[in-house]
């Protein structure tokens, strides 16, 4: 079978799709156009795409004759592919839950550790040279010990994300998640999210993006923040309302904020750049050789799966 694969994997995940299928490799790292996604539908049995590779109806409608059978993602989010209009015309689509949970998590914790602590703005200040020695008032940040997290999201990686904070820095834990959740630590579960806005000091968004989340974020959850609280998002960049989160920080309505996503990624607003208030990271999440390669060999998994006339081991 004919496999089409987006973007460089780690070469142990290429060797495994090559000692299996006929492969084409594309080598440039950025999202693929409209045209290349119709030739992938048209020329190949099987796909693996990621993030950016937007999919969208009238991407399958362009395709006309479509030969492929599966989209299988690589990564967990997949707001990038319009399931539904794949479905309607017959392809398949699975994701990479699981191996990419605890990654995610840790970055989570270095943006709000690098928020809090003012760890961006005071590594730029040392590299520039203006450092002129300790003193005991020198960039006092928030102290993070013993502080109430708030996590919009209790999934996987939600809960990943509440259980380093309540174990590793003795945090309590508030969330607000669409169905009832019981973690396996102590946490309260709130009506909405501004009800664990108003009640934490550090709010973190580990929602799935997609139509349904778009813009989720915005003003009013802002406004309910305390001053000092700072915000985190690892999830994906339009569920935030970017410039609603522009003007919460231009007027003192929240402290900081650490983003590893963007609303229209890898676009970063100027106003955002500027500041030394927000920790900004180029979408770290899964970003370690280990987590990579984890997600690669899932995405074989289902393909290997497919091609074997078996079910899909992650299907969406």
């Amino acid at each position: 079978m004919r496999l089409f694969i987006s973007r460089p994997l780690p070469d142990t995940v290429i060797d495994r799709a090559r000692a299996g299928f006929d492969v084409t490799l594309r080598t440039d790292t950025t999202s693929m156009s409209q045209d290349e996604m119709v030739t992938s539908l048209r020329d190949f049995d099987l796909v693996l795409p990621t993030l950016g590779d937007f999919y969208s109806a009238d991407v399958f409608t362009a395709a006309g004759d479509i030969r492929a059978k599966l989209l299988a993602n690589f990564g967990v989010g997949y707001n990038h592919i319009d399931v539904d209009a794949a479905r309607a015309h017959g392809i398949a689509v699975s994701n990479t839950p699981g191996a990419v949970t605890d990654a995610t998590a840790d970055t989570a914790m270095t943006l709000i550790l690098m928020t809090a602590r003012r760890a961006g703005e005071g590594e730029r200040m040392v590299r520039a040279g203006r450092w002129k020695g300790w003193h005991p008032t020198q960039m006092l940040g928030l102290h993070v010990t013993g502080k109430t997290v708030g996590i919009i999201g209790m999934g996987r990686i939600g809960e990943a994300i509440a259980a380093r904070c309540h174990h590793g820095f003795g945090m309590d834990v508030v969330f607000f998640n669409r169905s009832p959740k019981s973690p396996p630590f102590p946490a309260q579960q709130m009506d909405s999210i501004q009800d664990v806005a108003r009640a934490c000091d550090i709010l973190v968004i580990a929602v799935p993006g997609g139509a349904d989340t778009r813009h989720l974020i915005g003003a009013d959850t802002f406004a309910a923040m305390q001053s000092h609280a700072i915000f985190v998002n690892i999830a994906r960049g339009e569920i935030v309302d970017e410039a609603a989160l522009i003007a919460a920080l231009d007027t003192g309505q929240i402290a900081g904020a650490g983003l590893d996503v963007y609303e229209f990624e890898p676009k970063v607003p100027d106003a955002l750049v500027a500041r030394e208030n927000v920790t900004l990271l180029p979408h770290l999440g899964t970003a370690t050789l280990e987590v990579r390669t984890a997600m690669g060999m899932l995405a074989m998994d289902n393909l290997e799966a497919f091609a074997a006339g078996k079910p899909l081991i992650s299907p969406v």
